[in-house]
């Protein structure tokens, strides 16, 4: 069985990078809990960013309180999201990630259940969209960074002729190189060190002519 791994850390001290990644595998109903837009970008900035409150979420993803307020307790419903009990000492609820990645299978996307596959399709599309809107701020904000950030970014694309079986070896190897760099993350307050994203993309194409 072959599986679309979705992976995003939430800020943690360098120090426990390496240390083992809570790591949340979602079946039907977690899939449909997650699958909407702004919760999605919302556990995004709480892994991200860290723990914030409804308030703080609602100006980092110009949104309403409202909103935000809503759509945590349904993420808490569902298990993605916790109250924060170090912050959460004064009139508004703090929250923080209830865990540092999801995991998605891709036979949830060939469910017998129609609504499971509506929300694979939501999930998937948002991830993608999050994916380029991470790309697009960087093209946008690039100009900011130090030269040897500058350098050492990457956008690349390459097409290789692979079966399936060799397909999932590369993806599981690119994986493998990724997890690895965890136990190299430098000491909190190195300088010039900044929290990197690496998407991993690998798609069948068909010829367009």
């Amino acid at each position: 069985m072959r599986t679309l791994r979705s992976m995003t850390d939430e800020s943690r001290p360098p120090e426990q990078a390496a240390s083992a990644r809570r790591v949340l595998h979602l079946d039907p109903r977690s899939l449909r809990g997650l699958a909407h837009p702004l919760r999605m970008r919302l556990l995004r900035s709480l892994r991200l960013d860290g723990p914030a409150t409804a308030s703080q979420l609602a100006q980092r993803l110009g949104e309403s309180s409202g909103a935000t307020s809503y759509h945590l307790r349904q993420l808490a419903e569902y298990g993605f999201v916790e109250d924060d009990p170090e912050r959460g000492k004064g009139r508004e609820r703090w929250w923080r990630a209830a865990y540092e990645g999801t995991h998605l299978d891709d036979i949830l996307g060939r469910d017998a259940d129609p609504a499971v596959r509506g929300a694979y399709d939501t999930y998937m599309h948002q991830h993608a969209t999050i994916h380029a809107e991470e790309v697009s701020t960087w093209i946008a904000t690039r100009h900011e960074w130090s030269q040897e950030w500058a350098e050492s970014s990457d956008m690349s694309d390459f097409t290789l002729h692979l079966t399936p079986d060799r397909a999932a070896e590369l993806s599981a190897k690119m994986h493998e190189l990724i997890e690895g760099y965890r136990e190299l993350a430098p000491k909190e307050g190195a300088p010039d060190a900044a929290k990197v994203r690496v998407h991993t993309h690998l798609l069948p194409t068909r010829h367009t002519d």
